[in-house]
């Protein structure tokens, strides 16, 4: 998956300082949707690079942008070029769907991007306090925007959300999307967790929601950060308890089936917890 990037380690230790010549450097634009976009280099074999400080300063020499710091990969570190886009591009840096990461090499710089963009959209969503409307500032000791006026602090957000293997014997429930949101490849059942839920509640409610089951023997698999989103997915197994028979909300789903694993083709690309749970159960190692 994405996060899954050793031995290379991410450090989201917060610290306030200015960046150097050589640490690299996220420059993305749009309004938090799926087509927003971000500078980057991509070789024909899908290899990224992001440029540096130096490439930046060297074709904007006159430029007054502001740098934030975001994270450190091991000896690497990355800070986010805040509200604005270089008049001049480095050679060879081009706009890319911020999204085509999935695919791109190498996996640590596809990850940082995703949590880049992650903490871009918290600073969209945030140049203004929520509480009394006042004009936010960063803070200098912690990850947050504070309020000059009435203190309130804001943090990422994070949203917790369950995927879903639900089975049933040697079969599992794979959906698609219903509308423009679906992608047309093979999903599981999921959904956001809501207030005062568990997690485990939270399967419960969605299968239930989703396709009119009733679940038992719901167990933890693994988690994942999904910057994309902003949500943090939560993996989890569970049987079907009793009846089987389909009952499709067709507003969210356009279709749900019980598939055997003999019948799950092998998933191309692990990035994503989703991928991961499907290829997992078709080799029977769930």
């Amino acid at each position: 998956m994405f996060h899954e990037i050793e031995p290379i380690k991410l450090n989201n230790h917060f610290t306030d300082f200015a960046p150097e010549d050589a640490d690299l450097i996220f420059v993305l634009t749009g309004t938090g949707r799926k087509d927003d976009k971000v500078l980057m280099k991509k070789d024909e074999d899908e290899t990224i690079a992001l440029p540096t400080l130096a490439q930046i300063k060297a074709c904007n020499p006159d430029a007054d942008y502001t740098y934030r710091y975001l994270f450190s990969m091991d000896d690497a570190r990355f800070f986010l070029l805040e509200r604005a886009v270089p008049a001049v591009l480095p050679e060879g840096f081009a706009w890319e769907i911020l999204r085509s990461v999935r695919t791109t090499k190498p996996k640590y710089l596809s990850f940082a991007a995703t949590v880049a963009y992650h903490l871009f959209k918290w600073n969209l969503d945030n140049r203004f306090c929520g509480r009394c409307g006042a004009e936010t500032v960063h803070d200098h000791k912690e990850r947050a925007f504070v309020c000059p006026n009435c203190g309130n602090m804001i943090f990422p957000r994070i949203q917790p959300a369950v995927i879903i293997g639900l089975t049933h014997g040697d079969t599992i429930c794979t959906s698609k999307y219903a509308g423009a949101r679906g992608t047309g490849n093979r999903a599981l059942l999921a959904g956001f967790c809501e207030i005062g839920e568990t997690a485990e509640e939270t399967v419960a409610r969605e299968v239930m929601e989703e396709v009119g089951l009733k679940v038992k023997n719901v167990r933890y698999y693994k988690s994942q950060p999904w910057g994309f989103e902003s949500d943090l997915l939560l993996g989890f197994w569970a049987e079907v308890d009793g009846d089987t028979h389909i009952h499709l909300d067709e507003e969210e789903l356009a279709s749900a089936e019980f598939v055997p694993r003999s019948e799950l083709e092998p998933m191309k690309n692990l990035n994503s917890l989703t991928a991961t749970m499907i290829e997992a159960f078709r080799k029977g190692e769930a």
